[in-house]
């Protein structure tokens, strides 16, 4: 599923190309499954006529702040994606939509444009993710229950080893825990623990201050570097366990 970097690099890409813009047109699919809470009618009323002024994350959680509440908010579940047409952005391989298809795409759960004609899409060909609206997305479940951000809050070494102490339970299960950091889904798991050498087994109250420090250091390390090369994985590097998994 898209993990932190994934969602990091949409939210980047909306914010250099849609704020300040106004909302002209939308579209939401009449989807409940995946349109939580309110109906499409009242979704696109709420929102037409709206400028976007900021994109904000949390873990694997995005949500876009307009100039007054309430805001769209999209859990992007197992296959969720965001895509800005004309614009690149690193996609999930299991989330993509090809060029070829229709746009907006026939996945197409929330669909604005905006009044320069640029055109937004969340897409979701799985119907896990979750899209809301909310007055103040971070104040309620699942973005006010999440654990730190693993970008943007990290744990010391020391808060990593004090919380790990109090824990019976492997260590990549709770890696997983969206409760204990939010944004590491399966593949930054895995990649962290081999990196640190780790056995994802491990239980985690078991782990030595030598393997929480080399734990910190990988995460910190995946994290930024597949950020900062826009979550896009041929320029991983070669020796991570990423190409090979």
């Amino acid at each position: 599923m898209p993990e932190l970097p994934e969602v990091e690099a949409a939210r980047r890409a909306i914010e250099d190309n849609c704020l300040g813009k106004k909302i002209k047109r939308s579209i939401i699919a009449a989807d409940n499954k995946v349109i939580d809470g309110i109906s499409p009618s009242e979704f696109e009323t709420s929102i037409l006529g709206k400028t976007i002024v900021s994109a904000r994350r949390k873990g694997k959680n995005l949500w876009l702040e307009l100039d007054s509440p309430p805001f769209p908010s999209f859990q992007f579940g197992m296959a969720g994606a965001i895509y800005i047409k004309g614009v690149s952005i690193t996609e999930y391989k299991r989330s993509a939509v090809k060029d070829t298809e229709e746009w907006p795409s026939k996945y197409s759960k929330f669909f604005v444009e905006l009044d320069d004609g640029l055109e937004l899409s969340f897409t979701d060909k799985r119907r896990f993710a979750k899209v809301r609206l909310l007055e103040n997305p971070a104040s309620v479940p699942p973005i006010s229950e999440l654990g730190p951000d693993a970008l943007l809050e990290p744990m010391t070494v020391d808060e990593l080893a004090e919380s790990f102490a109090k824990k019976k339970i492997a260590i990549k299960p709770l890696l997983l825990d969206q409760n204990f950091i939010s944004g590491i889904g399966n593949w930054i798991a895995d990649e962290v623990l081999y990196q640190a050498r780790i056995h994802p087994l491990q239980t985690s109250s078991s782990m030595s201050n030598e393997q929480c420090a080399a734990l910190h250091k990988s995460i910190k390390e995946v994290i930024q570097h597949a950020v900062q090369v826009n979550a896009n994985s041929k320029e991983f590097p070669q020796k991570w366990l990423f190409h090979f998994r």
